[in-house]
């Protein structure tokens, strides 16, 4: 199928101008450095971010009530066990990996 040949010097300007805005939006939508697929790709990295620091505060606020609590024998002996691997005499200990 070929094109219509432009019949007066009006109707090649408007298909000349035509094709040129084709180009245009076809390089800004795709091959600029702030293309429209950049600028999604942006947003939808923002977007992660956002929900990531929410995710990162709530664990510091879950991470500062637990700092606020005061330190009971049992909790020392708690955290002495699991992170230290302290034991009591004639205990036998035995660590099991977690899935995790």
């Amino acid at each position: 199928m070929q094109l219509p040949r432009p019949r007066s010097q009006k109707s090649l300007r408007r298909w000349l101008i035509g094709g040129l805005l084709c180009a245009l939006f076809v390089w800004i939508a795709f091959f600029d450095s702030h293309s429209l697929l950049r600028r999604y790709q942006w947003h939808q990295q923002r977007d992660q971010l956002a929900h990531e620091n929410e995710q990162l505060r709530q664990e510091i606020d879950r991470l500062r009530k637990q700092l606020d609590r005061p330190l009971t024998d049992s909790l020392v002996e708690r955290i002495a066990r699991e992170e230290y691997g302290m034991k009591r005499p004639n205990e036998t200990v035995y660590r099991l990996k977690s899935e995790n």
